[in-house]
């Protein structure tokens, strides 16, 4: 059904550019949905990797760059699950007891997680049972 759809659309080209412009359209639309969030987490797959905070606080943000907004200041000590990595970013799990114990730079409704620079976390394996 998608090839069919594919070829109507390239079927009606009839300029070079349009031709371009349409097997552009064809590529975009078999992709299908793009999304700007970042992944989430398969929820099958436990996480095999842990973050703590070895300095007196470190930042949480919202996307994986020092200019996304930071949610949280987590303070020394913190353990927090990884759930993915970006280049040198980590996918952090925030838990509902960082709205206690960090200090929360805005007020995130239903952020489950942020994202962290690796230099600002010790890395460490979880060990499984």
């Amino acid at each position: 059904m998608q090839t069919e759809s594919l070829r109507k659309v390239l079927s009606g080209c009839r300029s070079r550019r349009a031709g371009a412009l349409g097997v552009s359209l064809a590529l975009l639309l078999s992709a299908g949905p793009v999304s700007s969030q970042s992944p989430s987490p398969s929820p099958a797959a436990a996480p095999t990797e842990q973050a703590q905070v070895p300095t007196s606080y470190a930042n949480v943000h919202k996307g994986s760059s020092s200019g996304q907004v930071i949610l949280v200041l987590v303070p020394r000590g913190t353990v927090m699950s990884i759930l993915g990595r970006r280049g040198e970013w980590v996918q952090v799990q925030l838990s509902p007891e960082l709205r206690k114990t960090g200090m929360v730079m805005r007020w995130y409704e239903n952020e489950t997680s942020g994202w962290m620079h690796d230099s600002t976390v010790k890395i460490t394996k979880i060990k499984q049972p």
